[in-house]
């Protein structure tokens, strides 16, 4: 009996589920007893491209005229460590933050580009090598928002590092206790409940932004598939259409996105450097 072929909510929903350690349709957004197979093994294999590239272009870095590629990453290095320069005032800081900012802009760009594949291909690819009609795969990482938490509780840790080195561990405590409001013992719950959602809304929203614009993207790339699954001459071309522009368009957000997210990582770890 042939294989009834999926309604548009069974398609979209398919597509929405990872490839998980349960081997199961995963019930909760963010359930981390649950390991998302597909966003580790995309995002770690996307990490290690990212620094082969920038190790690559360190070892073939010359002092005469550059190459494309150099040249290409010579302005990537001179825009990530002019922002760094204006946002962490510490040289020393520096050393380390502008490296791994760059490391995270390249990083994200490569993870939000893998939006720009086709919808079905490597899902299609790998329920072939199962062969299981039904297996799943999602190659989007920064579309999972488990995965852009951990990325954002990265930055955090980051930022208590710095503000334990610069302030040290008592002058830190002192400032949780006394600002933003003044240092008086009533103050004291109030100022350190202030500073507790500060550090909260920083990471959950740094997380947030980054998921929402990717997930959205992709929930558009799949309904302009669907579009393309119609026999309609009208479906087809609207496929094209509307596939070229939204791919055009999501250039922009996908290069934006990770701008976005390396600036917020620069400008919170800039905060920790600062006494209020």
């Amino acid at each position: 009996m042939a294989t009834e072929a999926p309604t548009a909510g069974e398609y979209i929903v398919h597509h929405l589920t990872h490839l998980n350690s349960t081997g199961h349709a995963q019930k909760a957004v963010i359930d981390w007893s649950v390991w998302n197979l597909d966003t580790l093994f995309f995002s770690v294999s996307l990490g290690v491209i990212a620094l082969f590239f920038l190790i690559r272009a360190a070892n073939k870095a010359t002092a005469g005229v550059p190459g494309r590629f150099q040249a290409a990453v010579e302005i990537l290095v001179e825009m990530v460590a002019d922002q760094a320069k204006g946002i962490v005032h510490s040289a020393e800081s520096r050393k380390f933050v502008a490296p791994v900012a760059l490391t995270v802009f390249l990083w994200i760009f490569l993870m939000n580009s893998m939006d720009f594949l086709p919808v079905d291909l490597l899902p299609r690819i790998w329920q072939a090598i199962t062969g299981d009609s039904h297996s799943y795969l999602r190659v989007v990482p920064t579309a999972d928002l488990n995965g852009t938490l951990g990325m954002s509780i990265g930055v955090l840790l980051l930022c208590l590092y710095y503000n334990i080195k610069i302030k040290g561990f008592s002058g830190w405590v002192h400032e949780l206790f006394t600002a933003p409001f003044g240092s008086h013992p009533l103050l004291y719950p109030i100022n350190f409940l202030m500073q507790m959602i500060e550090f909260l809304a920083k990471t959950v929203s740094h997380g947030m932004r980054l998921f929402g614009n990717m997930y959205a993207g992709e929930l558009i790339f799949m309904l302009i598939a669907l579009l393309g699954g119609t026999a309609t001459v009208f479906g087809f071309v609207g496929h094209i259409v509307a596939g070229s522009i939204w791919a055009v368009f999501h250039i922009l957000i996908v290069a934006l996105q990770a701008f976005i997210f390396m600036m917020l990582t620069l400008v919170y770890i800039g905060q920790a450097h600062e006494s209020h």
